[in-house]
């Protein structure tokens, strides 16, 4: 008899109460809202970490390389045109061979540039190599979802100074890291 009048009592209920499905929905939107905006986080943090890194080994390498053959040099000629580039550097090895190594920016697409290293030992064909991509050279500069290299060579006191500047994405992505490099040539260069 008792499970009679539990069919009995069940009987009148069809479904859910309005209020029922309301705060069902309300539920439902605060945790996928939460769910969406914890994802979104990561994935945007994880872009910025991505760009910062970028940046920072675009910075890293072009130093390395500028002062790599800076400190090989013998003569460096750093402001044959104005501006800090072309940047030329040359030394002759014991054995007598001559290198010659051109740093310069060459347009890209969108009026970017890149630093490009041609490396030519005596009269041999030149190795070209990008260093680094997306430049634009001086202090202003407009913000594009490219990346950028600032980037101002200059003389001082008989030591070059070279300062990089990298800014990688855009909006909240964005991500910079400047770095200046001081590199004396070897004794006796000119």
């Amino acid at each position: 008899m008792t499970s009679h009048k539990l069919g009995l009592i069940n009987k009148n209920q069809w479904g859910f109460t309005l209020l029922e499905v309301m705060l069902a929905l309300a539920i439902t939107g605060l945790v996928s809202s939460g769910v969406t905006m914890t994802f979104f986080q990561v994935v945007n943090g994880s872009a910025r970490a991505n760009n910062y890194m970028t940046a920072v080994r675009q910075v890293q390498n072009a130093g390395y390389w500028v002062s790599h053959d800076t400190q090989l040099a013998q003569d460096v000629d750093d402001d044959p045109m104005g501006g800090g580039f072309p940047l030329v550097l040359s030394w002759t090895e014991w054995g007598g061979d001559e290198h010659e190594v051109t740093y310069s920016l060459e347009d890209m697409a969108g009026g970017l540039k890149q630093l490009k290293r041609s490396h030519k030992i005596n009269d041999d064909e030149p190795i070209e190599t990008i260093v680094a991509r997306c430049i634009e050279q001086g202090a202003e500069k407009e913000k594009t979802n490219a990346d950028f290299i600032d980037t101002n060579g200059d003389t001082v006191d008989d030591t070059l100074v070279l300062k990089v500047t990298v800014i990688i994405g855009s909006g909240l992505q964005e991500q910079d890291k400047t770095r200046v490099y001081r590199v004396v040539p070897r004794p006796g260069s000119e």
